[in-house]
């Protein structure tokens, strides 16, 4: 899943951004609210982290000019301790939840997954396609039995490959959705991760999953 955060302070975007990507998310940041402002326009996001206090713009404003572009992204805001008036009036323009500052990321973590789970009727724990399968909250993945090591780029490749079972992704697809906007979609860093993860999943059994469709991207079908 892609998270964006909006931070200026860059010791504090830099500490969120890494607890982040450590747990496989797709991670981008912006350092101020015109920059934070575009990306969550034109990206498409699962979550924004938003701090309020901004330079350009401040985080009430692109809340509110986000939820008038009809986007409905859960968006958690970040506060000051005492800024209740702040809190209130975030809450009002349609912010799903905040946390004051300073805050442990253990919680920050837990917010952000009850954000991602919030709204579907039913929650997954498990994706599977065939005989693999995915946990999504002990990230242990087994095929056939076997249980099957992936680093955490690796697992992130292939979660996003199993919520999107059946459909044709392409290299920028896949680079929006795992590494971030500013990945070099040029390198052949995509390919040489769908190789790795190709031979853990597929090597040697009789049904592959991972399929490569030349000039078009990749897909996993049965």
């Amino acid at each position: 899943m892609r998270i964006l955060v909006v931070e200026d302070d860059k010791k504090v975007a830099g500490f969120i951004k890494k607890g982040l990507e450590e747990e496989t998310y797709a991670i981008d940041v912006a350092y101020d609210g015109e920059d934070g402002l575009h990306l969550g326009s034109e990206g498409q996001y699962d979550l924004i982290v938003l701090d309020i206090m901004l330079p350009k713009i401040d985080g009430l404003e692109i809340l509110s000019q986000l939820r008038d572009q009809g986007r409905d992204t859960p968006i958690l805001l970040l506060t000051a301790k005492d800024a209740v008036d702040d809190r209130v009036a975030g809450l009002n323009k349609g912010a799903d939840d905040y946390l004051t500052k300073p805050f442990a990321f253990s919680e920050l973590l837990a917010r952000v997954r009850v954000l991602l789970r919030r709204g579907k009727a039913e929650v997954k724990t498990t994706l599977q396609i065939s005989d693999l399968t995915l946990d999504l909250v002990s990230h242990n993945v087994n095929r056939g039995g076997d249980e099957i090591e992936l680093t955490g780029k690796e697992y992130s490749l292939l979660e996003y490959f199993m919520r999107n079972q059946e459909k044709v992704l392409t290299r920028t697809m896949i680079a929006e959705h795992v590494w971030d906007y500013n990945f070099d979609t040029f390198t052949n860093v995509i390919d040489v991760y769908i190789n790795h993860l190709r031979k853990k999943i597929d090597k040697g059994r009789e049904s592959k999953l991972l399929h490569t469709l030349r000039g078009v991207g990749y897909v996993m079908k049965k």
